[in-house]
């Protein structure tokens, strides 16, 4: 019952989005209204294979999009890939001050907080470090939902970017064939990348299969654009049920906590932004979603949506996480983030 009325509430949220003429009715509307209905208390569920399967939706979307020339292109970014491993120390140097000494959390809470990588990933580390999982995942949710949240009315209202084009063609005029292909290439990238190791294998593994399989010219579509309402509105629906739960103290301390962060990443991305603009080094709207550090699923649907260039886009999201991940542990031994520290 919990599942079906999360499902309820979700299509809810759509419907009123659509009725308000309100951009990415999908995805912001399910993560509103999951989340307006975790405040009031309502109990909610969502599946965790149906998201992931969902995610890997993307991941086909994205690497159908690669040709032998974007491929050749990429090698044109190593200029600002150069900044997102200086971004992500800026972001921590502010970040962890941040928390740890104005709203008083541990230093391993405080550092993950800080850190803008996969949720699962800093969940995990924090855990294994003594941090605080529920402040944890709270902030890190926050700020997902506010990066995704205000960037498609930044790209609308600043840029006048259309945002209610459709994502793709209907699914009636594609191959049955093709369709066929996508759903196999987004299970078994999946299930592969899963088995090596790879993080975010639910996006990163379709993502890599459907690629190569596009650049040998096997698949030549992307996934029609009802699978990616579809995505758009689990991913958000998972997005707004990670506040389950709440309570008013973890509201007013946590949320709140990173609420203000999120301005700080805003300011951060925009200087950054700014700069790489004044530089000539990328188209700025490019430049905004590629540095914005949302979640990696909800910048795939933003760049779809926006027209952007994925290779830019998703190659230095991929840089940003590799970087977390990698560097996060490194960086909490240096400092020597211990349990109880």
């Amino acid at each position: 019952m919990r599942i079906i009325a999360t499902h309820l509430i979700a299509g809810l949220g759509v419907l009123v989005f659509h009725v308000l003429a309100l951009p990415l009715p999908w995805l912001l509307g399910p993560i509103v209204a999951c989340l307006v209905a975790a405040l009031l208390g309502l109990p909610m569920k969502s599946v965790p294979f149906v998201n992931n399967a969902m995610r890997s939706i993307l991941g086909v979307a994205v690497g159908a999009t690669f040709t032998t020339a974007l491929v050749v292109s990429m090698a044109g970014y190593w200029t600002t890939l150069m900044l997102v491993p200086f971004m992500v120390f800026c972001i921590g140097l502010v970040g962890v001050p941040y928390f740890h000494r104005l709203w008083g959390f541990d230093f391993a809470t405080s550092y993950y907080s800080a850190m803008p990588g996969g949720l699962q990933d800093m969940l995990l580390f924090g855990e294994e470090a003594g941090g605080d999982v529920r402040a944890l995942s709270l902030i890190q949710a926050t700020r997902v939902m506010v990066i995704v949240v205000v960037l498609p009315f930044i790209l609308q209202g600043y840029w006048g970017v259309d945002l209610t084009n459709p994502p793709g063609v209907p699914a009636a005029s594609l191959p049955l064939s093709q369709l066929a292909l996508m759903v196999v290439v987004g299970l078994a990238g999946w299930q592969i990348a899963k088995a090596v190791g790879l993080f975010g294998a639910s996006i990163l593994g379709p993502m890599i299969l459907a690629a190569v399989m596009g650049l040998m010219g096997i698949l030549q579509h992307r996934p029609p654009a009802e699978a990616i309402w579809a995505a758009q509105f689990f991913i958000g629906m998972t997005v707004g049920t990670k506040y389950v739960g709440v309570t008013g103290a973890e509201v007013r301390r946590d949320v709140t906590a990173a609420l203000g962060f999120c301005v700080i990443l805003l300011a951060l991305s925009s200087a950054f932004v700014k700069v790489i603009h004044l530089l000539a080094l990328a188209p700025p709207m490019e430049t905004l979603l590629a540095f914005a550090p949302g979640g990696q699923a909800e910048m795939t649907v933003l760049a779809l949506i926006a027209g952007a260039d994925m290779a830019f886009v998703i190659s230095h999201h991929v840089l940003r996480i590799v970087t977390v991940i990698i560097g996060a542990p490194i960086a909490a031994h240096l400092f020597k983030v211990r349990p109880q520290d």
